[in-house]
């Protein structure tokens, strides 16, 4: 199976931290979309198709020089094109297609645009700024379980605030310091029927259209995560996931 990363967006929240791509800004010394790479390459999914637009030269440019930048290496200087690597590195074996799907395009579009190389009858996606210790194996036996067309990995965050409980006299009930919110939101960590993108019309957004659309026709289930998940969108949350990773315990750390 094949696992399409958005990686088309702007991220224009988290802006002036370091890369101009936000799937480039670094957790620990590797790009969070590598993090997201290997969640999958551990559990055994090693064909990516990333579906590029804002600044796609920059992630072409990453796996363009990845061997030279992760590998030993001989050269002689005044001979560029002569360089003799030694060694290997943990990702040989990852196959990686890069498609430029356009700069304003939506979710939906980038995964029409990219439909044509995807090989099997079915094939996960994900978003290029959430990792988390989901269970890559367990959710495809859910897909492939109950039978329908789609299947999201649902999350209960955390909130950030907390939360009074009032009566009418604003007399305090109770207080609630950073509550599990009841509703489940979209993780990501999808897995998608390729028969199902007949669906998936001209124009259509992913998430406001598609997803909308197989919840309408009863098509989508929801694969429920408990353990680890966070996502990227700001400078704040690129701090927070390094200091986890800092402590040497990063719950996404599966390999």
């Amino acid at each position: 199976m094949q696992v399409v990363i958005f990686c088309g967006g702007k991220g224009t929240r988290i802006s002036g931290s370091g890369p101009e791509k936000k799937e480039l800004v670094e957790i620990g010394d590797r790009p969070i979309l590598w993090h997201i790479m290997k969640i999958f390459a551990t559990h055994g999914y090693k064909q990516f198709v990333l579906p590029l637009g804002h600044r796609g030269d920059l992630i072409r440019r990453y796996f363009l020089e990845y061997e030279r930048m992760n590998r030993d290496l001989h050269l002689r200087l005044g001979e560029p094109d002569k360089v003799v690597f030694a060694g290997a590195h943990g990702e040989s074996d990852w196959q990686v297609t890069l498609v430029d799907t356009g700069l304003e395009s939506n979710k939906g579009e980038r995964v029409q645009r990219i439909a044509q190389y995807l090989a099997g009858e079915r094939f996960f996606v994900t978003y290029g700024d959430g990792v988390g210790d989901v269970d890559i194996g367990a959710l495809l036996r859910f897909h492939i379980g109950h039978g329908r067309w789609a299947t999201v990995t649902g999350y209960q965050p955390i909130y950030g605030f907390g939360i009074l409980e009032a009566d009418a006299d604003s007399q305090a009930l109770a207080y609630h310091q950073y509550p599990r919110l009841e509703h489940w939101i979209n993780a990501g960590f999808m897995v998608v029927e390729r028969a199902a993108l007949y669906g998936l019309k001209p124009g259509m957004d992913w998430e406001e259209g598609f997803l909308c659309w197989l919840a309408d026709q009863r098509q989508l289930m929801v694969y429920r995560h408990s353990g680890f998940w966070r996502k990227m969108d700001t400078f704040k949350e690129a701090e927070e996931l390094n200091a986890i990773w800092a402590t040497g315990r990063a719950p996404w750390k599966v390999w």
